[in-house]
Order: C-alpha cells, then sequence, then structure tokens
C-alpha cells in the first residue's frame, strides 16, 4: 500500500506480505522507512533503523537478481479488450465456426448465428473505434498512418500477422472519441471474450471463466422483479445449469454477451463480513538478506533525496532555486552554484549529484520536482492560454487541477492529463473539454514550464 507518495517519518516497521517483481516499486516500498525522525525514541535518541519483515522472498529475489527491470505496466481494460478482440479475430480467420448458435436465444436475439458473421461483427467494432480517434490529439498524432490505414473498413477484411502486431502493440491503448460505457459492461465483456478464445483453444480456464458466468447469471437471477432482468430470466437460469454448457459455440456466447452485459451493473456491489480473530501469530526463525547497493542505516541516494529537498525549501535564496520555484529560466551558472552548495553542504556527494542528474534527465529538473513551483508562478504559467477565453466551470477546474499538480511536483507530463484525477472529471481527458487546438496549447504550456528547468 505504502509505495510512493507516503512521507510517514515515524515508520519503523515495512510489511511485506505480496511478491513484488517491479524494482521501481520495490525501492518505493523500503524507501518509506528511509525517513528521517529526531527525538523518535526520546531527546537526542533519533531515528537510525527501520525493520522489514518480508513473507514473500521479495528480499531474497532482488538480492539475487539486482539488475532485474520492470515488467510492462498493466494494461488498461479499454486496451485489453481491445487487444482481445483482435485476438478473437485471428482465431476465427485460423477455424472458421460454421455452425448455427442461437439455442435458447432466439427470443429478441438479432446477434451472429455463425462465426463468420461474429467476425464481420468483432472488425465493424474495432474499426469504429480506431476510426473515432482524433488525429490531431497529441497521444494518436505519432501513429497517424497506422491509424488513418486502419480507419478504412476494407482494412479489416483480411489481417495478416503484420496487421495483428501493429493493431495490438501501436493502435490498442490509443484514446478514442467513441462514447463511454459503463465499467462494469466492459468488464463482463472481457469475461466472454476469454471465455470465448477459451474454448477455441480447448484451454482450460474454460471452466474457471464458465463458473464466473454461472455465478453472475445466479446474482442477476437474484434480480427478477426487475423488468430488463425478468426480460432474460430464462436465459439467465439456463447459464446456470451444466446442460445449457453441453456444445456450447461461440456464437451462442456472443449472445450471452449482448443480453447481459447492460444487466450487470445491476448486481449489487459484494459486501465484506468483519471477521474478528484472537490467535497468536508465530513466527519461524528470519534470514537476513542483504540487498546490493544498500547501506546499513538511513544512508543511500534515497537519504540524500530528503536532505537535498529539506536544505533547498530552507535555502530559497540561492538563486537556482528560486528561479525553479518561479518558472524562470536557468542558466549553467545557476545549476553549478547550486551543484557545488549540495556538496559543500554535505547535502550529498558528487556521485548522489551525477545520479539525480541521469534520473531526472538534468539537475535542474531533479530539483523542480523535490520543491515544486510556487502557486502564483504554476498560475502564471496558465495565463497565456486562459487569455481571451470564456471558460465552463468544467474547464476552469481542469486547469486547476494542472496548477495543483505543477505546485506539488514542479513538472507535468502531459500524458498524465489522460489519467486520473483529470479523468476523473471528463473520461476522455483534456479532448473532452477542448478543441485539439487548445489541447495543443495546453501541452505547449507543459513543455515550456520544464523548459525553464533545463539550463540553456
Amino acid at each position: 500500500m505504502l509505495d510512493t507518495g507516503i512521507d510517514v517519518p515515524e515508520v519503523l516497521n515495512l510489511v511485506f506480505f505480496k511478491v513484488i517483481r517491479s524494482k521501481t516499486k520495490f525501492w518505493q516500498m523500503l524507501g518509506r522507512g528511509t525517513r528521517l525522525r529526531p527525538d523518535l525514541f526520546g531527546p537526542g535518541l533519533h531515528k537510525k533503523f527501520f525493520y522489514v519483515f518480508d513473507y514473500c522472498q521479495n528480499l531474497e529475489f532482488f538480492a539475487e537478481n539486482p539488475d532485474v527491470t520492470d515488467g510492462a505496466a498493466t494494461a488498461s481494460l479499454g486496451t485489453r479488450l481491445f487487444r482481445a478482440r483482435l485476438e478473437l479475430i485471428g482465431e476465427l480467420d485460423k477455424h472458421p465456426v460454421t455452425s448455427t448458435g442461437v439455442r435458447l436465444l432466439t427470443v429478441g436475439y438479432d446477434g451472429p448465428a455463425t462465426g463468420e458473421e461474429l467476425r464481420r461483427d468483432v472488425a465493424a467494432l474495432l474499426h469504429g473505434e480506431v476510426a473515432a480517434m482524433n488525429l490531431d490529439n497529441f497521444v494518436v498524432r505519432p501513429k497517424r498512418k497506422l491509424v488513418e490505414t486502419y480507419a478504412k473498413p476494407t482494412a479489416w477484411n483480411s489481417l495478416s500477422t503484420e496487421a495483428h502486431a501493429e493493431l495490438s502493440h501501436e493502435i490498442a491503448g490509443l484514446p478514442s472519441e467513441r462514447e463511454p460505457e459503463a465499467e462494469e459492461a466492459k468488464r463482463f465483456d472481457l469475461l466472454v471474450l476469454n471465455l470465448q478464445l477459451a474454448h477455441m483453444r480447448s484451454e482450460p480456464a474454460f471452466e474457471r471463466l464458465m463458473k464466473q458466468v454461472k455465478a453472475i447469471a445466479g446474482l442477476l437471477e437474484e434480480k427478477s422483479a426487475v423488468p430488463m432482468v425478468k426480460a432474460h430470466l430464462t436465459l439467465i437460469q439456463d447459464l446456470q445449469t451444466d446442460e445449457w454448457w453441453q456444445d456450447v459455440t461461440i456464437p451462442m456466447l456472443e449472445g450471452v454477451r449482448r443480453h447481459l452485459r447492460d444487466l450487470v451493473k445491476l448486481i449489487d456491489k459484494q459486501q465484506r463480513t468483519t471477521l474478528y480473530s484472537n490467535f497468536t501469530d508465530e513466527l519461524g526463525e528470519s534470514t537476513e538478506i542483504t540487498l546490493p547497493g544498500v547501506f546499513s542505516g538511513t544512508n543511500g541516494f534515497e537519504k540524500f533525496r530528503v536532505n537535498a529537498r529539506a536544505f533547498l525549501l530552507a535555502h530559497q535564496e540561492i538563486t537556482a532555486v528560486r528561479k525553479l520555484r518561479l518558472n524562470q529560466a536557468l542558466n549553467p551558472k545557476d545549476l553549478a552554484e547550486l551543484e557545488h552548495l549540495l556538496v559543500m553542504n554535505g547535502i550529498g556527494k558528487q556521485e548522489d549529484i551525477t545520479k539525480a542528474k541521469e534520473t531526472a534527465h538534468g539537475l535542474g529538473l531533479f530539483v523542480r520536482s523535490l520543491i515544486g513551483l510556487d502557486r502564483e508562478a504554476a498560475k502564471g504559467a496558465l495565463v497565456s492560454f486562459l487569455n481571451g477565453k470564456a471558460m465552463t466551470a468544467n474547464q476552469i477546474e481542469f486547469v486547476n487541477l494542472i496548477v495543483n499538480y505543477l505546485t506539488e511536483h514542479g513538472i507535468m507530463d502531459a500524458a498524465l492529463l489522460y489519467e486520473s484525477p483529470f479523468t476523473d472529471l471528463t473520461p476522455k481527458g483534456p479532448d473532452g473539454l477542448f478543441t485539439s487546438k487548445q489541447v495543443d496549447e495546453l501541452v505547449a504550456v507543459l513543455d515550456r514550464v520544464r523548459g525553464t528547468a533545463v539550463a540553456s
């Protein structure tokens, strides 16, 4: 839980009770214990250590694999849906499904009866998502050529191996301007898609996924008084029987998806019962693990970060610090003076400064990330964007979120505009509130703020 953004100097005990394989997350979690705390144990008795209780052999893993790299970040739900549908097209191309599959779905069913029809519908859905991508969006723009290619309906008639790779790695995950759907419906879509893929590939996962669908059907039956559910009650009840699943077909599963996807939101969120325990933990023998590059106590780069932040905030009269706080352009002389002061005052060694430059792509960016921007300076950076525009309440709130982020972090990657908390205000990020030209202006503002922290 305490991986980043948490600063509680009193923390003395870290408990690892899950497997961590991300090097970045692992060191961030360890960093929660390195915060200095004077007089923690009494006057003059400062915090000099912290304990790590590791029940999942994370320390052993990183001791044996010090150079392990982080795996790819978990793909978003929309990206996983796009890729699953793309995989389904590939399976249907390799193994055409010709049998009719509308058994027990004939009432009001308007979906595909064959694999060929299903392939056509899935391809049309993905084509529609690509066609709705805004080519002026700065995230989409670098992939413009590919997006334009697959925005044509004919491109989906036959997909080569290269096309599958391009769509999966280059197109999936790009923002689309289609109307957003309920998350519950999309999660159910993904469940059924994985079920269809497991069925076509004869994978053991089919049994597990089938049980999940049965469980959802059981929960929906509890809502039989709702007219929307009552209309599909026969299917919902049949899904819970083993007979329905005998000789089930891919189009039949597609019918289940279409009938039930808009109903799953009616299921009550699971209530968690409070459990009380009264027992004594018994710990086995502990093993001491030495991590490469880690020194005893609170030495190391994390200590340098903490000390540097405290020093810089206490000495804002330093030219470079003042300029960074006020969003004024730096020059090489400013950074040279700052580097000299950090070393001369014992805040860090030269290797700490070098590492700071490497990790943040420059000492100015590193310092800015520690001390943030003055709030008035952050507002001032956005004046040119605001001038002459009649802003709505949501647009003003969006800009205020940017000001808050810059005040705390000093710099901001434009891609963050498409993540929380910005997407909490508008699911499409800035594209949902501003024109393409205005989004470009916002990105230019963020680039200029970053540029002032890079000496030229």
